[in-house]
């Protein structure tokens, strides 16, 4: 059963896929936030990217003229961060280089714990089983979210899920996860607005990790066909998605028109 649904105070906003497809901005993106902000809700970003530090999507974002700013974007990487400083635990980490500015500071040498995100330069073999052993030995093993695939310039592309997947299978072992569609996740990234669930919705392209997890949290779920999108996504899911939307700007036309 949903919720009572109260006013809506919140809307939170996938990036990539759903704003912009790497550096290219989604047609009308910038105009359709714009005309958000000048309602009364409160926006904020969740993003599952594990591919670039916060300060480097930032400085896509603003080059892509999205007037966002720092404090307005919750990550799996801040999410992961802030487990590995809860668990006390020396990670190897297994992330893009250009996400480990996010990690300055945590102590990785002798390592007793994994971080897994998107790190494709770093999936062979030997790393992996190195992975596989750590964890062999009972150290915990940390997904900064388990996408199956993503969107990108050239085409869908492998996500962390069947790497993380492969590591649980080889040592009988559940990653914990802390990303999208963790529904902590969504709860972190409301903290802090002074809402709840119930007064928020969700607009991404992933049905399963932006609206199944949202709407698992309470929230409403809109499913944009961009990013990632392919065709019938919204069937996968159960309670489907509250809308299924061409875009961005169109979901932000709903918004103002019917929930607000």
């Amino acid at each position: 059963m949903m919720a009572v649904r109260r006013a809506l105070k919140a809307v939170l906003v996938d990036l990539n896929g759903t704003l912009h497809i790497e550096d290219a901005a989604v047609p009308g993106a910038q105009e359709a936030l714009k005309r958000l902000r000048s309602s009364s809700v409160i926006v904020r970003f969740v993003t599952n990217t594990t591919k670039e530090s916060k300060q480097d999507l930032l400085e896509r974002l603003k080059k892509l003229e999205f007037d966002i700013s720092e404090d307005e974007i919750f990550t799996s990487l801040t999410a992961a961060r802030s487990l590995v400083e809860q668990k006390q635990v020396r990670p190897m980490l297994l992330v893009d280089d250009r996400a480990l500015p996010d990690f300055k500071g945590i102590q990785t040498n002798d390592p007793n714990a994994v971080v897994i995100g998107l790190a494709p330069e770093h999936f062979h073999y030997q790393t992996l089983n190195q992975a596989f052993r750590l964890l062999l030995d009972g150290a915990p093993l940390i997904a900064i979210h388990k996408a199956r695939y993503y969107k990108r310039k050239d085409g869908l592309a492998l996500g962390p899920g069947p790497f993380v997947t492969a590591l649980e299978y080889a040592t009988d072992t559940s990653a914990i996860v802390v990303g999208k569609p963790e529904k902590t996740f969504f709860l972190e990234a409301l903290r802090g607005t002074g809402c709840e669930p119930e007064e928020a919705v969700m607009i991404g392209d992933d049905c399963r990790d932006d609206v199944g997890g949202a709407q698992n949290a309470g929230m409403l779920g809109i499913l944009v066909k961009t990013g990632k999108y392919r065709a019938a996504d919204e069937e996968k899911i159960s309670p489907p998605p509250y809308l299924t939307c061409e875009s961005f700007p169109h979901a932000v036309d709903h918004i103002l028109q019917h929930l607000l």
